[in-house]
């Protein structure tokens, strides 16, 4: 790892990173790409030594409360945060201040936190957002090797539940000749049923590659699928939009699924709720104030 000094903290619309970088070595990652200009090794975790300082003096000057986001391009819950704890001084300033909170992670370290996340939850609304792709193992071991398995990412839903606090799950990437069958996609949907998450975002069977991560995901797919790199070549050639050939199908199930489950799978939708800022002491006045 190394440290920064950064010159601000929340985007204009209020998502933050702790950390550049990432150790968990996903095979498919588009944060390696290089349209991010990131100068330096992506496993070298760079550190902005004065993030949280940032987040109070933004936070406190922010004319209206809002959702706080966070792992859009790194997730948060890397094993470096549990050396430093950076995420868990944002929580409570999060808290401390009355904003809402979201946050994408593969992480089971996450539960660390839960007692913060349960706070936040209380006054505002606080939806934890986590990733599945593989409902296989095995599989998951390869395609996400540092990462909790998708069995350990499913207790942390069920836990979550348990707790009270909204969950959206990521179904993506699905990667073509890799997980793009209808037992990956049955079964991970059925996860998603059991541990009652609100809603699965889905942008299609498939992936993106760019300059960048197109070069790391091909090296791993030599060292973990010998001999699958040259068909991506030759059925892709250097497309950005990588589409599963089972697509169609793979979406209607996922619709199908989702409509039986209760699952709300309208992108749009999903998004609006989680940049909604609910102020829950606000909504009981008000209803105490129309008795």
């Amino acid at each position: 790892m190394h440290f920064v000094k950064a010159k601000g903290i929340l985007s204009s619309k209020s998502g933050m990173n702790l950390y550049r970088g990432c150790s968990h070595g996903c095979i498919y990652c588009d944060s390696r790409s290089r349209c991010y200009h990131m100068e330096h090794a992506f496993e070298d975790i760079e550190v902005k030594e004065n993030a949280v300082d940032l987040l109070e003096y933004a936070l406190r000057h922010k004319r209206k409360r809002c959702m706080i986001g966070t792992g859009s391009m790194t997730d948060p819950y890397i094993p470096l945060e549990m050396e430093l704890g950076n995420i868990r001084k944002a929580l409570e300033l999060i808290d401390k201040y009355g904003f809402g909170f979201t946050v994408i992670t593969k992480s089971d370290r996450i539960l660390r936190d839960l007692n913060l996340l349960q706070r936040i939850h209380e006054k505002t609304k606080c939806v934890v957002q986590i990733t599945l792709t593989t409902y296989d193992e095995a599989l998951c071991r390869k395609i996400e090797p540092n990462v909790s398995t998708t069995r350990e990412r499913f207790l942390v839903l069920k836990k979550l539940q348990d707790a009270g606090i909204p969950t959206v799950v990521w179904l993506s990437p699905i990667l073509p000749f890799i997980n793009d069958t209808e037992e990956n996609i049955s079964g991970i949907l059925d996860l998603c049923a059991d541990a009652g998450v609100y809603g699965v975002i889905c942008f299609g069977m498939g992936l993106t590659l760019r300059e960048g991560n197109r070069e790391y995901f091909y090296a791993q797919l030599d060292r973990r699928f010998p001999g699958l790199k040259e068909q991506y070549i030759r059925t892709y050639g250097k497309q950005y939009m990588i589409e599963s050939p089972h697509n169609r199908p793979l979406m209607k199930l996922f619709y199908e699924k989702c409509s039986t489950g209760g699952i709300v799978h309208d992108n749009g939708q999903i998004f609006r709720y989680l940049q909604t800022f609910e102020e829950k002491d606000a909504a009981r006045q008000m209803s105490l104030w129309d008795d």
